[in-house]
């Protein structure tokens, strides 16, 4: 019995997961951007970084709602009524 998914086929939340994998990511960058200075002695950055921070947690959200919108579809799908 062949399988109905094809390996290449995209799940609903899948964009989701990878568009928060990219924020949290770039937030993860800002982070490491913004606290250096705090270990080399330098100045600290402009507030507008501490806030780029806040990206990591935005991403981790936009990534579990992805995860939340799969398992939905997931159980959809075996229930029977997929749409």
């Amino acid at each position: 019995m062949r399988d109905k998914t094809q390996t290449n086929s995209a799940a609903p939340g899948d964009r989701l997961i990878r568009a928060g994998a990219i924020v949290f990511f770039a937030g993860a960058v800002a982070t490491l951007v913004t606290v250096a200075p705090l270990f080399l002695g330098t100045t600290p950055l402009p507030t507008y970084m501490f806030a780029l921070s806040m990206l990591m947690g935005v991403g981790f959200l936009i990534a579990g709602a992805g995860v939340l919108r799969s398992v939905a579809a997931g159980r959809r799908q075996a229930r029977g009524d997929a749409r």
